[in-house]
């Protein structure tokens, strides 16, 4: 029987950005931007955070259109949607009260651990071959 799950020496795996030592330290860099963010208060914060999102998400759009990496699937559209409240909170446009900015990144956080050590594992890193 035909395993469901393309397995780690398959091409996905080849084009997958995230496997390459390489390529993962560029999905660090908006990890870094948002890290220092969080000790910064401001207009600072909103650019750091919004350009950190941005980049995370269309750095997993990328790989989604590259591998289909399941995890870049779900935390693609989530950092961008991360990008988009940070932007607009930034700019008191979002009303998320006094906590805005940890229920943002709480949410991208558990996301990422969420799709990263849960449905990775329970479904796979790559889509079924065709």
């Amino acid at each position: 029987m035909q395993s469901d799950r393309i397995t780690e020496t398959s091409g996905s795996h080849q084009r997958d950005l995230l496997a390459s030592p390489q390529t993962r330290l560029l999905f660090w860099l908006p990890w870094v931007l948002i890290l220092i963010g969080c000790f910064i208060d401001g207009a600072t914060r909103t650019v750091l955070w919004t350009i950190g999102f941005s980049l995370a998400g269309l750095g997993c759009l990328e790989n989604v259109r590259r591998c289909g990496r399941r995890f870049c699937v779900y935390t693609g559209p989530i950092y961008l949607l991360a990008a988009l409240a940070s932007l607009l909170y930034g700019v008191q446009v979002l009303p998320l009260g006094f906590y805005g900015w940890v229920w943002i990144l709480g949410i991208a956080v558990a996301a990422s651990m969420l799709c990263g050590f849960v449905l990775e594992r329970l479904l796979g890193k790559y889509p079924t071959a065709r």
